[in-house]
């Protein structure tokens, strides 16, 4: 039962469904961070967009409003997607491997990706969507009945949603639960740290290492994730990194390069690096998948500047999905796809050397 929602679970949140719409401005809740101004306007202080919002106006990310000088988010306790997923969806190799996350979202996001996955509703408002009346309370409810003992805020940019994450993850934490995280990493650094004192993991989409892709191709700033993910590391929170290769854009030995050079200089060599395959979506069907050879050249160049853990994502079987022991070469984990078929870590060691394995490993 732990491997999906118990059928009266699944139904309870069916009958959750559609009753976003018929709720009125007065049952909002107000946004934790923006500032008042002069005439009526705000100015949302949660992510680096530092959106100035005149009343009855949303902010870029779609789902937080100003209605009468206050700024109020309009997808709280609104998730529009509830799955249980592996955890190595996240993706997260050095986390609780093998374990279940409860994984919701909501509608809205404060980037433009041109290649994003989850368009339908990381670019929708919540209007546009079916949602599900699950505050913290009863959300945490239907994770113990679930049986997970994880909580994965993804999907879209957790950030937007971040008042419902932040409340979620306090209660989480209280009932014994876990709290992680994918995200890119969009977020001032106030809101940042508040956050981090509930989360266990984060998996961060470092999405290119130039300030003109970000600009162009996600309509974002790579100072300010850099800033981010500095910040997981000081906070103490498990840090893995996504890099998605997309062909023709962040693909060039030299940007990956200096990539992993600054992630091995920030924040260690221990941090996971996963290249991802870009597929064609959204604004970006006209190119082709990723090649292999990219991805394998790209986990190459990782290896060489001395990082420990490289990984190959979204083609299943390669041998860049496996964990080897930076000892003595050993198969750690063996997955294929999201299915762990093998795994030699004991109490966070290698079972053959007795190497120290960097991560979260269950109790």
């Amino acid at each position: 039962m732990k491997r999906a929602l118990t059928l009266l679970s699944f139904l309870s949140l069916v009958l959750l469904a559609f009753t976003h719409s018929l709720l009125s401005e007065e049952k909002l809740k107000e946004a934790y961070y923006y500032i008042k101004l002069d005439k009526g306007k705000v100015r949302c202080v949660l992510c680096p967009r530092q959106c100035l919002i005149p009343s009855g106006k949303r902010g870029f990310c779609g789902v937080r409003k100003n209605i009468g000088g206050k700024l109020y988010t309009l997808v709280y306790g609104k998730p529009c997607a509830v799955h249980i997923d592996p955890i190595e969806k996240k993706p997260l190799f050095h986390f609780y491997p093998g374990s279940k996350a409860f994984s919701l979202a909501t509608a809205g996001c404060n980037l433009r990706c041109k290649f994003c996955q989850n368009w339908q509703i990381s670019q929708a408002r919540p209007e546009e969507t079916i949602t599900y009346n699950l505050p913290p309370r009863r959300l945490i409810e239907e994770v113990k009945k679930s049986g997970c003992k994880v909580i994965a805020y993804t999907y879209t940019e957790p950030t937007i949603f971040y008042e419902y994450m932040l409340e979620t993850a306090k209660l989480a934490h209280q009932n014994g639960i876990k709290n992680i995280i994918h995200s890119a990493g969009f977020i001032n650094p106030e809101p940042l740290r508040r956050l981090c004192k509930y989360l266990d993991a984060a998996n961060v989409d470092l999405k290119g290492f130039r300030e003109e892709y970000y600009q162009k191709t996600c309509s974002g700033s790579l100072e300010a994730v850099l800033r981010s993910l500095k910040i997981l590391k000081e906070e103490g929170v498990w840090l893995e990194v996504t890099n998605l290769i997309v062909p023709g854009l962040n693909d060039s030995p030299q940007e990956i390069r200096e990539m992993c050079l600054w992630i091995k200089e920030n924040l260690g060599v221990n941090t996971p690096v996963h290249f991802s395959r870009f597929y064609p979506a959204y604004k970006l069907r006209n190119l082709f998948p990723t090649p292999v050879k990219t991805l394998e050249r790209a986990r190459e160049i990782a290896l060489s500047t001395g990082l420990k853990y490289v990984y190959i994502g979204n083609v299943p079987g390669h041998k860049g999905e496996i964990t080897y022991c930076p000892r003595c070469g050993r198969v750690l984990i063996r997955r294929v796809g999201y299915t762990i078929l093998e795994n030699n870590i004991i109490y966070g060691r290698c079972k053959f050397c007795g190497e120290e394995i960097a991560g979260r490993w269950q109790e």
